[in-house]
């Protein structure tokens, strides 16, 4: 029997607020001592009373604005009851049945084809302390609890482990671009449950769902999911039963594993959160937020093709990031605006590589947009060569200098006199008869590797089509 897959993902994103949700506590867990920033609330103490952190509050808005959600007027918190080492409370603080956002849609591209995934809710919540496991016990960091947790959940509409996937970076985008959330997805601010099950194809009876937990990248995500529709296929075809269940995703061994049977939502019996009052959003204070929304990256993508005539390629990398779409569209800025396939191939290419190999935002970068106009500047007029100008740029990567200053110290101006080109040609063609015989014996090849020869001794500062030219009239034009 073939069977299709149904996919319905849970997003927790911690917030970037600099205190927890219902205390004064700092957020800054991650570089403190274990259990130093914590309080009397936040450690979970009787008689306690939390204090809803306002900027929390704005920034589920924000987000869900963003996701295009209906934001009600009344919204609430819920005590959420189980008990586990990470909670001091037994409960937690969480939303049920009147969350801060409904009814959204995130879309994302998927095969060529634009497809329209759901969002059922984006509600806010506290999160738990963190356990570090020794062995045969576990010690416990309270650092983490309470701080402020927003989550999104979508409708089961994700067809495949490479829709789940693509939905995640489109959602990831997006909080990065509204500034709410670091999106680091190492340090945890950024994870994913999933939820899948199969059915046979054309049905639309749900079987149990399993919750994978502990996926904390894009690609843990596709490699859970992709074993899990496996292994649940696997156990129907050999005539056993799918139970709903909880199961933890071991990354070494590419394979999930039991944890516990999957509770249900009257395992945790939700009531009104009895030490906070009902929120009412002010309808004019929500407009204001949505005012603020920064251009989302669909919409700049799209008007990046638009206005610069690029390819959805080139878009995607482009508005990958916030940071990189700005710093793109300051360069152009600097420039002529036809000179964007230019600015982008840059980004896209040496940029991106030189970012990737060093390990550093492009917030952190040194070279300004000033700069990479100025270097592009001086390609296009000839001051410098295509090879030279990537020494020039890999200089200004590491130094931050301009792209003049570099060229002065390094020589690399552009050779533009003929006769001293036809000189340097004359000298490489006798120190290498081989490949001029090869040349003239018909083997075209042979002339790339003479004028990379020349290139080479001249350090890129000649133009390799004027270089081509003077070889062939060197050899009787042939």
């Amino acid at each position: 029997m073939t069977y299709e897959i149904v996919i319905g993902l849970e997003v927790h994103t911690q917030l970037l607020t600099k205190s927890k949700m219902f205390c004064s506590c700092s957020t800054d867990y991650a570089s403190a001592p274990p259990n130093t920033h914590v309080c009397p609330i936040c450690l979970g103490m009787p008689g306690v009373l939390p204090v809803i952190n306002e900027k929390a509050i704005e920034y589920t808005v924000m987000t869900a604005l963003a996701l295009n959600c209906t934001i009600p007027e009344y919204t609430k918190f819920d005590r959420k009851n189980y008990f586990y080492p990470d909670l001091m409370k037994g409960y937690q603080i969480s939303q049920y049945d009147a969350p801060i956002g409904k009814g959204g849609l995130l879309t994302i591209d998927s095969n060529g084809t634009r497809k329209r995934i759901n969002i059922t809710r984006v509600h806010l919540e506290e999160d738990v302390a963190k356990l570090w496991h020794r062995g045969d016990y576990s010690l416990i960091d309270v650092n983490r609890s309470g701080v402020p947790l927003m989550e999104v959940v979508s409708e089961p509409e994700i067809s495949s482990p490479e829709e789940a996937r693509d939905y995640l970076i489109r959602l990831h985008n997006i909080l990065r671009y509204l500034g709410v959330s670091t999106g680091n997805m190492e340090e945890g601010s950024f994870r994913c449950d999933a939820n899948i099950s199969i059915r046979p194809v054309a049905s639309k009876e749900f079987l149990p769902k399993v919750e994978v937990k502990n996926v904390n990248s894009f690609k843990a995500v596709y490699q859970a999911l992709e074993y899990e529709s496996r292994r649940q296929s696997k156990v129907l075809e050999e005539g056993g039963e799918l139970v709903q269940e909880t199961r933890g995703w071991i990354e070494e061994e590419g394979i999930t594993v039991t944890q516990r049977t999957k509770e249900y939502a009257d395992d945790y019996r939700y009531f009104p959160e009895p030490d906070l009052p009902p929120l009412v959003l002010d309808r004019a204070w929500i407009e204001e937020i949505r005012a603020r929304l920064p251009e989302l990256p669909e919409a700049r993508r799209d008007r990046f093709m638009t206005q610069y005539g690029l390819s959805l390629y080139d878009v995607n990398i482009l508005a990958s990031s916030r940071a990189m779409a700005d710093y793109f569209e300051k360069c152009v800025k600097l420039m002529d605006p036809s000179k964007a396939k230019a600015v982008s191939n840059w980004l896209s290419g040496d940029f991106s590589r030189l970012l990737n190999a060093t390990n550093t935002e492009i917030e952190n970068v040194k070279i300004s947009p000033k700069h990479l106009a100025e270097m592009l500047g001086l390609v296009d007029n000839g001051t410098i060569s295509g090879p030279a100008a990537k020494a020039v740029f890999e200089e200004m990567f590491r130094s931050g200098k301009g792209a003049s200053e570099i060229i002065t110290e390094k020589k690399l101006s552009q050779i533009s006199d003929a006769g001293e080109i036809r000189e340097v040609v004359k000298q490489v063609m006798a120190n290498n008869t081989g490949a001029v015989a090869d040349y003239t014996s018909g083997k075209q090849q042979a002339l790339t590797f003479i004028i990379g020869q020349v290139m080479k001794a001249t350090r890129g500062r000649v133009n390799p089509g004027v270089v081509r030219e003077i070889i062939i009239q060197e050899l009787g034009g042939k």
